[in-house]
C-alpha cells in the first residue's frame, strides 16, 4: 500500500544545490512531493560554502545578510541553525579611512550605526558624526536619502539608469559616493555606482537603510557556512524525504507530458540515470540553466547569452598575532573593501598552525566588483594587500604572515548592469511543469542569498499553484511558510 501511495504522489527533480534548489525541494517535499536534488558537486551550498585548507577550515567568501532578509532568517529557521548565526542588536559598521604615506599613515575611524529611532531619524546622529564627510556632504546624503525615499522601484525605468548617474542628478560627489553610497554599494550589489541598475540600487537603499530601522541589522555565521548550507540543509532535506544526490550532473532535460525525464551522469547510484518528473525545478547557475533549457522556454531566451557575470575576489591572511580587535570593518581610501576576522570561525586555534602560533589571527578581506584583480598571480596580490593592511592595522605590519591564499569566484553574481533587469526570467517558463530557481531570477534582489532563497520559494509557490496544492502565505516575518 505504501508503495502504491508513494507512486501517486507528483515527482519533483530540483536540479542544483544552492539555497534555491535548497528552499525548493524542501517546500516541495513539505506538499507531499516526492523530490529528488541532484547536485554536480560533492557539497550542497552553492556559491557560499566551506572547503577544507589542511586542518583550517575555509568559507570560500565571507557571505553576510541584513535584518530585512527575512526569506534567508526562515530558511536558517528551518534548517535548525539561527543559533549558528550572529545578528546585530542594532547596525555598527566600523570605517576606517588612510591617508598619506605608507610610512606615515593618518587613519581615522568612524561609524555607521543606527539608534533606536523611527526611520530616518536613525541614522541622523550617526551621520552628524561621521569624520569622513564634511558637513555639506552630509547634506547631501540627507538629500540622496530623502530622493530615495521618493522612489516608486516598480518604475521599469530606474533599471535603464545608472546608480552613478541618478546620484549626480540628486546632488551627490564623488565624497559621498565613495564614503557611503559605493562602501555599501559595492559590497551588496558587486558593482561601482556607475556599472549598477539604479532599479537594484534603489531597492537594496530604500529596503536596507529606509524600510524599518533594524532592517540593515547585519547578520554573519557563526561557524563555517557548510555547517549550515551542507551538513544541516542534508540533514533537513533527507528528514523530509528528498532523496540527494551528490557529484549527480545533469546531462540531458527533455521536455514531455505527461512528465519530463532528466538524465543524470554521475551521482549515486551510477552514470546515466534517467528520472522522471512532473516538474522539474532547474536552480543552477544562469548558464547551467541556460544549457538546459528547451528551445523558446523563456520570452527573449536568446538575450540570456548576454546577460553577463560579476566576479568576486577573497583574499586570507593568517597572521602570527592579533592586528584586529572588531569582528569585522570597512576601509576607505584603500584598495581593500571589507576585512572580517575569521579566527573562531575557520577553527584556527585548533590546527597545528594555531596550536605552534597561540593567538594567531585569520583575516579574510572580501573584495567585490574585482574584475582588474580577479586573475591576477598569488604573489602580485600579496605584494598589493599586506601593505594596505599594514596601513590600515598598525599591529598587522608588525606581525608574521603565517599564510596567504586567495580564493576567486569568477562568476559569483549577475552583471548588476542598467539594463540587465529586464533579462531576469521569472520562475514559470513556457514549458509547463518547467521552472526556473536562482538569484539571477527576477526576484527584485540582488544577486545574494537573500535573492537565492526568495527565487526557491517562487519556484515552489508555482509548481504547487499549478499542481492545485494550496500555497503557503508568506507572513514576511524571517519565518518559514506553513
Amino acid at each position: 500500500m505504501t508503495g502504491r501511495a508513494d507512486a501517486a504522489r507528483p515527482a519533483a527533480v530540483v536540479v542544483g544545490g544552492g539555497l534555491a534548489g535548497i528552499t525548493a525541494a524542501l517546500r516541495l517535499a513539505e506538499a507531499g512531493h516526492r523530490v529528488t536534488l541532484a547536485e554536480g558537486r560533492p557539497r550542497l551550498g552553492g556559491l557560499a560554502f566551506s572547503f577544507q585548507r589542511g586542518d583550517l577550515t575555509v568559507d570560500n567568501g565571507q557571505h553576510v545578510y541584513l535584518r530585512c532578509c527575512t526569506a534567508y532568517r526562515g530558511l536558517l529557521e528551518r534548517l535548525g541553525a539561527t543559533r549558528l548565526v550572529h545578528l546585530q542588536d542594532r547596525l555598527d559598521i566600523p570605517v576606517l579611512s588612510v591617508t598619506g604615506p605608507e610610512a606615515a599613515p593618518v587613519r581615522t575611524l568612524g561609524r555607521l550605526r543606527r539608534a533606536g529611532l523611527p526611520v530616518p531619524l536613525h541614522l541622523a546622529g550617526s551621520l552628524a558624526r561621521y569624520p569622513h564627510l564634511s558637513a555639506a556632504d552630509r547634506a547631501r546624503v540627507v538629500r540622496g536619502a530623502l530622493a530615495l525615499r521618493g522612489l516608486d522601484l516598480a518604475d521599469p525605468a530606474l533599471d535603464r539608469v545608472s546608480f552613478g548617474e541618478w546620484l549626480r542628478r540628486n546632488g551627490q560627489n564623488a565624497a559621498t559616493q565613495a564614503a557611503l553610497w559605493d562602501l555599501v554599494g559595492v559590497a551588496t550589489l558587486n558593482g561601482r555606482a556607475d556599472q549598477v541598475s539604479m532599479a537594484l540600487a534603489g531597492m537594496v537603499f530604500k529596503t536596507g537603510l529606509l524600510s524599518d530601522p533594524g532592517a540593515s541589522d547585519i547578520g554573519i555565521s557563526a561557524v563555517p557556512l557548510g555547517t549550515i548550507h551542507h551538513d544541516r540543509a542534508l540533514a533537513e532535506l533527507e528528514r523530509a524525504g528528498v532523496r540527494v544526490l551528490l557529484r549527480a550532473r545533469v546531462a540531458e532535460l527533455k521536455p514531455a507530458a505527461p512528465q519530463h525525464a532528466v538524465r543524470l551522469e554521475g551521482g549515486q547510484p551510477g552514470n546515466g540515470e534517467l528520472l522522471t518528473a512532473d516538474t522539474v525545478v532547474l536552480a543552477g547557475a544562469q548558464d547551467s540553466a541556460a544549457a538546459l533549457l528547451p528551445p523558446n522556454a523563456v520570452p527573449g531566451q536568446e538575450r540570456l547569452a548576454g546577460f553577463g557575470t560579476a566576479p568576486i575576489l577573497n583574499v586570507h591572511v593568517v597572521y602570527d598575532r592579533e592586528v584586529l580587535r572588531r569582528p569585522f570593518f570597512a576601509a576607505l581610501g584603500s584598495p581593500v573593501q571589507w576585512v572580517f576576522d575569521r579566527t573562531a570561525h575557520s577553527g584556527l586555534a585548533a590546527t597545528a598552525l594555531g596550536r605552534a602560533h597561540p593567538g594567531a589571527q585569520y583575516l579574510a578581506l572580501s573584495q567585490s566588483a574585482a574584475q582588474d584583480e580577479i586573475d591576477l598571480p598569488v604573489a602580485e596580490l600579496r605584494r598589493r594587500y599586506l601593505p594596505e593592511l599594514g596601513r590600515l592595522l598598525p599591529a598587522a605590519a608588525r606581525a608574521e604572515v603565517l599564510d596567504f591564499f586567495v580564493t576567486r569566484e569568477r562568476t559569483a553574481t549577475f552583471d548588476p548592469a542598467p539594463g540587465n533587469g529586464a533579462l531576469r526570467p521569472s520562475a514559470r517558463t513556457e514549458v509547463p511543469g518547467l521552472l526556473l530557481a536562482g538569484s539571477w531570477t527576477a526576484t527584485g534582489w540582488p544577486a545574494t542569498m537573500e535573492g537565492a532563497v526568495r527565487s526557491g520559494h517562487a519556484a515552489a509557490d508555482a509548481a504547487l499553484a499549478a499542481a492545485g496544492t494550496r500555497v503557503p502565505v508568506d507572513r514576511g516575518d524571517g519565518r518559514w511558510p506553513r
